[in-house]
């Protein structure tokens, strides 16, 4: 594995701690707006979703366009990869929906999310907030992209017009046993840590038959699936969880035109888990290796052969928009 691997996903990370968000141009985008939906579940009841929104200006060209943004793994919309796509959006004058998956950003611990978990992704938009618009662009980060991939092989909002996902496992289990070898520890317990932060409250009220002490001292990613997400969401094991909730079996499904980017050199979902489910791809999903770059960090030089400006956000966001009316 490639050090630079190791570089572009760390550096944007520390870079983002260290820096001060970029203030907001005046006259671009609105101010954020606190945003929130429910999802219908038999098994918990009404279950909230939350994210912000930026909406376009009066001046916008494109006042009817929404960028819909999903959180990896373990983040939310305050993860340091989740602000340059809304940088993005706002440079082109583009509303923009930072969504949280269920159990992330606050509140009520009713539940909490899996990488299949797409009605999330229909129940977001089947709100009445984002009615007003008429074409709906999807970018996911890491898991994210997975959600959005896998939901783009479901039913899906007519309003959809393409999907594009950033460094996204395609297979659950090949992904899983990937970071959970010795040589990742230090990204899988980045990514332990954010899901034990959002589950501990589910646990506290005893939604899950395990203990915060047993759950606290869980160590890799299978062994989470198996204790937590399996049980909890109804799958029989944490294989087949990864059987069913995974896009890779579902690729020939897709619906929308989609765009994978991926880097070879990424050390938190590798190369070799990817490309066995990109050997019959179907025509409508455009993947796109880039030379240099790790886990959602790629140099701001970054060219993905798209008009406009240079960089990550900006290449996805063009490609996007290019499928659109």
């Amino acid at each position: 594995m490639s050090l630079s691997g190791h570089y572009w996903t760390i550096a944007p990370f520390v870079s983002h701690v260290a820096r001060r968000p970029r203030p907001v141009a005046a006259g671009a985008l609105t101010a954020v707006e606190p945003w929130s939906a429910v999802v219908a579940n038999d098994a918990f009841g009404d279950i909230r979703l939350l994210g912000e929104l930026r909406r376009a200006s009066h001046r916008s060209p494109r006042p009817r366009a929404l960028l819909v943004v999903i959180h990896g793994l373990g983040g939310s919309s305050e993860s340091h990869y989740i602000r340059p796509a809304t940088r993005a959006a706002q440079d082109l004058d583009i509303a923009c929906l930072c969504l949280n998956l269920r159990g992330v950003g606050g509140g009520a611990a009713e539940d909490f999310y899996h990488a299949g978990l797409w009605q999330d992704v229909d129940a977001a938009l089947a709100n009445g907030t984002l009615a007003e618009y008429t074409d709906i662009y999807m970018f996911g980060y890491s898991m994210g992209g997975h959600v959005g991939l896998r939901y783009a092989t479901e039913k899906l909002d007519p309003r959809v017009r393409a999907v594009a996902a950033v460094c996204s496992p395609l297979d659950l289990d090949r992904s899983a046993s990937a970071i959970d070898r010795p040589a990742r520890w230090i990204y899988r317990q980045h990514v332990l840590r954010g899901l034990k932060r959002m589950v501990a409250p589910v646990v506290r009220r005893k939604k899950i038959p395990i203990s915060i002490t047993e759950m606290l001292s869980i160590s890799t990613l299978r062994t989470w699936d198996r204790r937590i997400v399996a049980p909890h969401h109804g799958f029989d094991s944490a294989e087949d969880y990864y059987a069913k909730a995974s896009v890779a079996s579902r690729l020939a499904h897709l619906q929308r035109p989609a765009l994978l980017v991926a880097a070879p050199a990424d050390p938190m979902v590798e190369s070799n888990t990817v490309r066995p489910a990109l050997e019959h791809a179907p025509a409508l999903l455009d993947v796109r290796w880039a030379s240099r770059g790790g886990h959602v960090g790629f140099p701001r030089s970054l060219d993905l052969g798209e008009r406009g400006p240079l960089g990550l956000e900006h290449q996805v966001l063009a490609w996007l928009l290019r499928q659109g009316p």
